[in-house]
């Protein structure tokens, strides 16, 4: 949690358990536990814990009834800083995380489908967590024509919310192809396959808010701990 790029620690629980509400792990009208008992068990502050309430009770997902407790309100259109990783551990849930690997700017893989405008991309590498738990190894192709450099420092946990805020990108829609291919040699010793090993592929394109295309992602994830959820609503 302590990565520069990290969301708000109020933040990060409040993502949590948007993701443990659309998980099913938590139901509607369940009262979460007392404040000073989950906060203990999150193993941070109380203060901390009632930021990430409110902001849950703003999102209309959290009703907070004086005296009796915290009940969860389930909604199908809950906003989320990942609302569109559609990783999860297999029992549901977790907190998305990732550590950088590299940023180059290099001609565009031919592995890749088409996509932006340019015969370059900034090619982004990372190893994704979900709480904690090693998950998946990502390498994210950006449109070379929307920035012209990336730095590693620049980049944010979510790089949806860094196009977003820094680069006025909104990606408004994805399609994900889901197959199998050899983890890359390129991934880290950490990861708990050995390169070549066949595992699930996700392919994604991502389109801006004026309907361009600016990304796609290759994205191979431990069948073992996870599993690619997309629910409909």
């Amino acid at each position: 949690m302590a990565h520069p790029g990290s969301l708000p620690l109020y933040q990060q629980i409040a993502e949590l358990l948007i993701r443990d509400i659309a998980s099913g792990r938590l139901i509607d009208g369940e009262r979460l536990p007392p404040e000073r008992d989950m906060a203990a068990s999150l193993g941070i502050a109380v203060g901390t814990l009632r930021q990430a309430l409110k902001s849950l009770t703003e999102k209309g997902l959290l009703e907070r009834v004086q005296g009796s407790g915290n009940y969860i309100r389930a909604r199908a259109d809950a906003a989320s800083v990942y609302a569109l990783f559609r990783l999860e551990r297999i029992e549901g849930g977790g907190l998305p995380t990732a550590r950088v690997l590299s940023v180059d700017r290099v001609p565009k893989s031919p592995a890749l489908p088409p996509f932006g405008r340019h015969a370059e991309g900034h090619r982004i590498r990372r190893l994704r967590f979900l709480s904690g738990t090693v998950a998946a190894v990502e390498e994210i192709w950006l449109d070379a024509a929307e920035v012209d450099r990336i730095a590693p420092a620049d980049l944010l946990e979510s790089l949806y919310l860094f196009y977003r805020q820094r680069l006025g990108i909104w990606i408004a829609r994805a399609e994900d192809s889901i197959g199998q291919g050899p983890l890359p040699d390129w991934a880290p010793p950490d990861f708990p396959h050995a390169p070549g090993t066949p595992l699930p592929l996700i392919t994604r394109v991502s389109w801006a808010q004026d309907g361009r295309s600016v990304e796609a992602s290759l994205t191979w994830y431990d069948p073992d701990t996870m599993r690619y959820v997309a629910r409909l609503r």
